[in-house]
């Protein structure tokens, strides 16, 4: 049988689990009284879309990994068709990404063909 820092591994997954449920039974039990319309957070919801947003820079202007061998202008092009399918399709996140994925492979491919 496995072990990971002298115990079971299977005492290590339900302790982690207990662990995760704590966490979301807490957040349950603790968000009933909260005003979505309150201050604290509207300023929450906007920090996470600034963080995303600037996630989402990083990864256009100075992406890592694969995504490096891409064109600066196929990355911006597959963006602007992923947030405009987004927009077109009543904000639809799973339209969006499929769309941006889709165009940044076929430009790829595009350009690979064409040199």
């Amino acid at each position: 049988m496995a072990e990971l820092g002298g115990m079971p591994a299977w005492l290590v997954a339900l302790l982690c689990g207990l662990a995760t449920y704590l966490w979301r039974g807490l957040g349950v039990t603790l968000s009933g009284g909260l005003r979505t319309d309150s201050p604290v957070f509207v300023w929450v919801g906007c920090v996470a879309y600034a963080m995303i947003a600037g996630l989402i820079a990083r990864i256009l202007l100075m992406p890592g990994g694969t995504l490096e061998q891409t064109l600066l202008a196929d990355r911006l092009l597959a963006c602007a068709a992923a947030a405009g399918v987004f927009f077109l399709g009543g904000r639809n996140l799973f339209y969006g990404v499929v769309t941006g994925g889709a165009a940044l492979v076929i430009l790829h491919w595009a350009r690979q063909a064409l040199a």
